[in-house]
């Protein structure tokens, strides 16, 4: 398959003499001559890379490029501007072109900037690629949405700090673990600190503190040997706590303790150990309303929630959807070995219509599984023909109008449907429902008949 370009031109004979010169070495060319052709393009294309006008008769390229890159963030682009115009040059590269050629221009030299912007891309991903392979880690997608711009510059501001606690919160499939370890990243601990995720539900309530403290020899009757705990195992590091509303309560007031001073002991053992890991925790719990019910400890809430970061849903950040799909697909085209998989317009759209129940993991999980099942070169994700848009009910109807169920019905019935109406009201946002209601989470969920 050839490699698909976009040349936006107003000046005919140099863009068709641009486009045929292009079409010989073998690439795919689109052209268009006003902003209004390339954005009609943009709907029909993916391109690799888009030669770009400065000075159109419908506009400016160099305001246009902005929005060139949110519609197509795997682009390179390569600015064409007037001889000599150097600032023009520079404000391009500045808003995210990677080349630019003054006019008038040699075919032969644009051919070889084309080239090269595209070679120089390939040699970025590959490396990006090395590096999260020997690293262990994968590349965090850059934001396009000012709510997750505003949650990195907290996170990088509190990386500067490595022995305090952070708490992330969000739905389930946010990306709360990969948070996590960006933040481990960016925090000044060398390259061989250790990051250890450890799922808080997934652990047996009989050895949890054992999974986590350690123990000594002869703690418990299978405990032949010591054993360092994952705390220890995260010394110099970050552990990771997912789910850390499911930690029992004999164990959060040993960890209380340990976010405290730093030390512990192991299970059996009287000496005290220390261990300077940072400790992220997670969930997607209401932790208040579990205190209200006694089922999380309101010192440790406190504790961790010195730096408590919100994350917000993916249906709320609709600007991260492609962006996030590109970095993902690249990711996903790597490990399956899928050499040529781009996303079709038509897939584009569908994503931007979708909400997103699932998050960041449901999103990943459909392009993994569009990439298996689709062959073709352009990924149409046929899975999603014909959703709904994403946008939640607007609340234009009078708030009080509830419809009640049929009598006679129980009142647990009605309060089945009311707790129903609301959380469809609210976007399937259960623990926004569950606020409103006054409820805690699982006295929401049971209502709901969910558990």
């Amino acid at each position: 398959m050839s490699v698909p370009l976009l040349f936006v031109d107003d000046d005919r004979a140099f863009s068709s003499m641009g486009a045929a010169a292009l079409q010989r070495e073998g690439y795919s060319v689109t052209l268009a001559r006003s902003l209004h052709e390339a954005r009609a393009a943009l709907g029909r294309l993916t391109p690799a890379l888009v030669v770009l006008d400065r000075r159109l008769l419908d506009g400016d390229g160099l305001t246009f490029l902005p929005e060139l890159k949110a519609q197509a963030p795997g682009a390179a682009v390569v600015m064409v501007t007037a001889h000599g115009d150097i600032s023009s040059a520079v404000d391009a590269m500045r808003a995210g072109a990677v080349d630019y050629v003054a006019k008038p221009v040699e075919l032969a030299d644009l051919v070889l900037r084309v080239r090269r912007a595209l070679d120089t891309g390939r040699l970025k991903e590959r490396l990006a690629a090395a590096e999260a392979e020997l690293s262990g880690r994968r590349r965090l997608v850059p934001p396009a949405s000012a709510a997750m711009q505003r949650v990195l510059a907290a996170l990088e501001r509190i990386a500067a700090s490595p022995r305090s606690a952070v708490l992330l919160l969000g739905e389930t499939g946010v990306g709360k673990e990969m948070l996590a370890r960006h933040l481990h990243d960016v925090s000044s601990r060398g390259e061989d600190a250790p990051f250890v995720h450890v799922n808080c539900a997934a652990l047996p309530e009989q050895t949890v503190e054992s999974e986590l403290f350690g123990h000594e020899k002869g703690a418990f009757t299978d405990a032949r040997t010591a054993r360092r705990g994952l705390v220890e195992v995260a010394h110099g590091g970050t552990l990771f706590l997912d789910e850390v509303g499911e930690l029992p309560l004999p164990l959060q007031a040993k960890l209380l303790t340990f976010l405290d001073s730093g030390r512990f002991r192991r299970l059996g053992g009287t000496t005290e150990h220390s261990s300077s890991a940072r400790i992220v925790a997670a969930t997607n719990r209401d932790l208040p309303g579990l205190m209200a019910h006694g089922g999380f400890r309101e010192d440790l809430w406190f504790r961790l929630s010195v730096f408590r970061i919100d994350i917000p849903p993916l249906r709320e950040r609709h600007e991260d959807i492609l962006p996030l799909a590109e970095g993902l697909l690249a990711h996903l085209r790597r490990e399956l070995g899928r050499r040529e998989a781009v996303l079709s317009a038509q897939a584009r759209a569908r994503l931007q219509a979708y909400a997103f129940p699932g998050n960041v993991r449901e999103l990943r999980n459909l392009l993994e599984r569009a990439l298996v099942m689709e062959p073709g070169p352009e990924l149409q994700l046929d899975v999603l023909a014909g959703v709904k848009p994403s946008t939640a009910p607007a609340p234009t109807e009078d708030p009080e109008h509830f419809v009640l169920p049929a009598p006679p019905r129980p009142m647990e019935d009605v309060e089945r449907a009311y707790a129903r109406w609301t959380l469809e009201r609210l976007g399937g946002r259960r623990v926004e429902a569950a606020k409103v209601l006054g409820l805690a989470y699982a006295t929401f969920l049971k209502r709901l008949g969910e558990e």
